[in-house]
């Protein structure tokens, strides 16, 4: 995400590290290599310069204290400006009404269906009743990608496929969610060009029946910037409460993200990466900021953990560990914990110093896929007592896996590290518990 304007804003802070403080000299540089960045990321050169100027400005007037280097307090003036382009902090969804309605809106393949379910997955996780209205009447077999959409995330789905109104369905939809009790309905829209004066006015009419407490306008982030100039035409007709940026994970220069809340003055509300119906993240531009420079974001990484991982089980674990008990069946759960918590390159990015170092590295999700193979072909003896695998086994194992024998002998390797790494952890624990305190 944003990996090469991340490794451009690192280059040109650098270039104050090494001086002992700021001068009008040295910041002049470094900012105008920050603003030829933002400008290669599709940033609007209005928004970059303003940006920009302000960098330098408050770079000039602030003291760099004893403790502080002048490329740490410029990163920290970088990233409170990035903050404020994106719009400062998150802004909640507005869920009001009964049920409440969410108008998706958008261009043709910028990802609204999928982003549709996506949010329906997500409310739905806060054990809100969502029903979600199939309104493409256009594009071939949308009706059917929401349907399976739908059927994958637990969420019902409303549609009327003999009918060619999308106004009629929507009605018919909200009629059904009062019926049926549904808090939230989420309307799929058609895509459509700011073009097509046909179109717009129908999704025009479609806000103005449903009267909905929030229209989400979702944005492809690899169009741009025209993708912000695009949500300034729709603004207009809609007048839209928030945007959505999806395929964050593709190649995008991650100029629409910096750039569309300074243009279309409406909050980014929710980003989406990869197609799994759990990728979809609160913006939060204080993280995305941090992200940007190569900071990480622990808080987003917590969060993530938190939702996934179980209490109980975490108790569980401990135990175990604790007792040296630790085996195959364990770490196979843990796999796929981590693998719930979405998108892998993307998650080790939130660590704080990985981002540069993983930006060429391909992390593919299916990493993974070999280790499970392996731990699968292993009979439930052997998951419970690794140290009984033998040549023979390792090779039943490796030909049941479809890897090789090497690969077997590899994660047995780190396994067994991993094991002796928590049994000195653990005394260590277990060492401090017994030392008697001397002043008390």
């Amino acid at each position: 995400m944003f990996e090469n304007l991340s490794v451009k804003l690192d280059q040109a802070v650098r270039n104050l590290k090494g001086q002992g403080r700021i001068t009008e000299i040295n910041v002049a540089a470094t900012v105008k290599e920050i603003r030829r960045a933002l400008i290669d990321a599709d940033v609007n050169y209005k928004v970059a310069k303003t940006v920009t100027d302000t960098i330098r400005e408050k770079a000039l007037g602030r003291e760099v204290l004893i403790a502080v280097s002048p490329g740490q307090l410029l990163t920290k003036i970088v990233s409170e400006e990035l903050t404020a382009l994106m719009g400062g902090s998150k802004q909640d969804i507005t869920l009001e009404g009964n049920p409440a309605v969410v108008l998706i809106a958008g261009l043709q393949g910028s990802g609204k269906t999928t982003f549709s379910a996506k949010l329906a997955n997500y409310l739905s996780k806060q054990s809100k009743q969502v029903l979600l209205a199939a309104c493409d009447v256009y594009r071939p077999a949308a009706i059917d990608q929401l349907k399976v959409l739908g059927e994958q995330v637990g969420v019902e789905v409303f549609a009327q496929p003999e009918l060619k109104d999308p106004l009629k369905i929507a009605t018919n939809a909200l009629a059904y969610a009062k019926e049926h009790n549904k808090k939230i309905l989420i309307v799929d829209t058609a895509g459509r060009l700011s073009v097509d004066e046909k179109m717009m006015t129908e999704i025009a009419q479609l806000k103005s029946s449903l009267n909905p407490s929030e229209t989400l306008f979702v944005v492809d982030s690899m169009t741009g910037q025209d993708a912000v100039n695009t949500a300034g035409v729709f603004n207009q007709r809609l007048n839209f409460d928030g945007v959505v940026l999806t395929k964050l994970d593709g190649d995008t220069r991650g100029g629409a993200a910096l750039s569309i809340r300074n243009v279309v003055e409406k909050p980014i509300k929710f980003i989406s990466t990869g197609e799994k119906m759990d990728a979809i993240d609160v913006f939060h531009p204080d993280r995305m900021a941090q992200r940007i420079l190569g900071m990480g974001d622990v808080v987003s990484l917590v969060e993530k953990a938190q939702e996934v991982f179980d209490e109980d089980e975490a108790r569980r674990l401990q135990k175990k560990i604790r007792k040296n008990q630790f085996n195959f069946d364990d770490f196979l759960s843990q796999l796929q914990q981590v693998k719930k918590m979405g998108n892998i390159k993307d998650l080790v990015g939130m660590i704080p110093g990985m981002g540069k170092a993983i930006k060429d590295v391909d992390i593919d999700d299916d990493s993974f896929t070999p280790i499970e193979a392996i731990i699968r072909s292993m009979t439930p003896h052997e998951r419970a007592n690794p140290d009984v695998l033998n040549g023979s086994r390792k090779k039943r194992i490796a030909q049941g896996s479809g890897t090789s024998i090497q690969e077997v002998n590899n994660l047995l390797k780190q396994f067994s590290g991993m094991r002796k790494m928590m049994r000195t952890m653990n005394k260590m624990s277990g060492s401090k518990r017994g030392m008697v305190n001397p002043f008390g």
